[in-house]
């Protein structure tokens, strides 16, 4: 028999984080970042993206065409979420209830900027690169006229942990 009772079923609180280092460093160690952006029809639509990022600006690619770019000309707002240090945690291993997960999380706001400058392409597309690989490289003039390059300037965030 399995008893429950209210400090076995609490969940720890998120907590704010408020310093801006705090705030960059999950940035940056983040892998994968969400991207939700909201089509003609008041429908959400989210996906992941590789990126970099620097001065408070995310930095993104992708192919010239598709549902995301439609959607992105229509109506740049976007909100962005990224997420690490999960780790599952319980206060009692018998009560489901007191499971839950240790994270760190931020949410940023802004807008979509698409750019279209030869050299700001190749500058945007070695800060992915850069956090991916740690390096910079050359690139053809078809690579860079064949992908889309878009900034987002973080306009809002906010970052909460759990569990830490």
């Amino acid at each position: 028999m399995i008893i429950f009772t209210t400090k076995l079923n609490q969940m720890p609180r998120t907590n704010p984080i408020v310093r801006r280092e705090v705030i960059d460093s999950i940035i940056n160690r983040c892998e994968c970042c969400y991207i939700g952006m909201v089509d003609d029809q008041s429908m959400p639509y989210v996906l992941p993206f590789n990126f970099g990022y620097e001065n408070n600006t995310l930095y993104l690619h992708s192919a010239q065409q598709g549902k995301k770019i439609d959607i992105l000309r229509q109506n740049d707002n976007v909100c962005i979420a990224f997420s690490i240090d999960h780790q599952m945690r319980h206060s009692h291993e018998e009560v489901a209830c007191s499971y839950g997960m240790k994270f760190r999380s931020v949410l940023a706001y802004g807008k979509v900027a698409f750019v279209d400058d030869f050299d700001e392409k190749q500058r945007i597309l070695n800060i992915v690169m850069k956090k991916y690989t740690g390096r910079e490289f050359t690139f053809n003039a078809p690579s860079i006229h064949e992908v889309a390059v878009f900034k987002v300037g973080i306009t809002e965030v906010t970052g909460k942990e759990s569990g830490y």
